[in-house]
């Protein structure tokens, strides 16, 4: 495994003092290798200087959080982690929250999310009596988690819950076709910002849905992800140039080590190369699609 590194991964502020890596270590990354590849690869990670790692309990059914949990426990108290939770009702985040824990060997969580929201109906229930939020702010009372945020698949749930509940972060999805293409994703940075919310980008290395005949060369992203190199590099560049703290890339390993590497080396797009990510957007479909 590669030790030297060309520059450890620059940081951002993410709240208060906390600072974050511009890129993150998705769970999904350790999911379907061994403990033994998923212990190397967090540790890779850490040489790079990688100190934001995110997590579900639904990434693999679990396996996600035990091999991340397990890779995590000589570095625990040098990294931000951050979990999140598929359960709209108070109830059955508290117990999914307890389950996180453990999975992960720890006492708390840096940040914890509700998950993938979509629906104006999802924030209701979660926002609602007996909803998923009670058993955030409470957990946050106990010390459980540190910060409460969301991740959202579209505008309107994203909006709502920004404007409803007092969050200090969302991730969401923010890519260079889907800003450009489907009117997607900033003004979800923008009222975060009014909001005071921490911005943190999924899907930065996506590109469109798979075509119905196209071969899925990438078992784990549900998306067709960016393959060309110089691509990849300027649609990570564009996301981070954003208003944003970090970007999650996809869970393959090849992906997330290309993405290592720009990141280490993060300049701002030159005009010249955001007008050529604008000419490469048109005519994709893109991933994500606001009205």
């Amino acid at each position: 495994m590669q030790k030297k590194v060309p520059a450890p991964i620059p940081k951002r502020k993410f709240k208060n003092q906390d600072e974050l890596s511009i890129l993150g270590f998705g769970g999904i990354v350790v999911c379907s290798v061994s403990q033994k590849e998923a212990d190397s690869y967090v540790s890779e990670a850490i040489d790079w200087g990688i100190n934001y790692f995110d997590v579900a309990p639904s990434y693999f059914d679990g396996e996600a959080e035990i091999k991340l949990g397990n890779a995590l426990r000589p570095y625990r108290d040098r990294v931000f982690l951050a979990c999140k939770t598929g359960k709209r009702d108070a109830e059955g985040a508290q117990r999914e929250l307890e389950t996180s824990l453990e999975r992960a060997h720890t006492d708390h969580f840096d940040l914890y999310q509700f998950h993938a929201v979509t629906t104006l109906e999802e924030v209701d229930q979660i926002l609602g009596p007996h909803g998923a939020a009670e058993t955030f702010l409470r957990a946050k009372d106990r010390g459980l988690v540190r910060y409460v945020g969301f991740s959202a698949h579209s505008v309107e749930a994203a909006l709502a819950l920004l404007d409803r509940f007092p969050g200090d972060s969302v991730l969401f999805p923010l890519n260079f076709v889907s800003v450009q293409r489907g009117n997607f994703g900033l003004q979800i940075v923008e009222r975060a910002k009014q909001k005071g919310a921490a911005r943190l980008a999924l899907k930065a290395m996506a590109y469109s849905p798979w075509g119905e005949q196209e071969k899925h060369t990438y078992a784990k992203a549900w998306y067709k992800p960016i393959e060309d190199s110089d691509l990849q590099e300027k649609a990570l560049r564009y996301t981070l140039g954003l208003d944003i703290t970090a970007a999650v890339p996809p869970g393959h390993y090849e992906l997330y080590r290309r993405a290592l590497e720009i990141a280490a080396n993060y300049k701002k797009l030159s005009s010249e190369e955001l007008a050529e990510l604008q000419r490469v957007a048109e005519g994709v479909t893109p991933l994500f699609k606001h009205p």
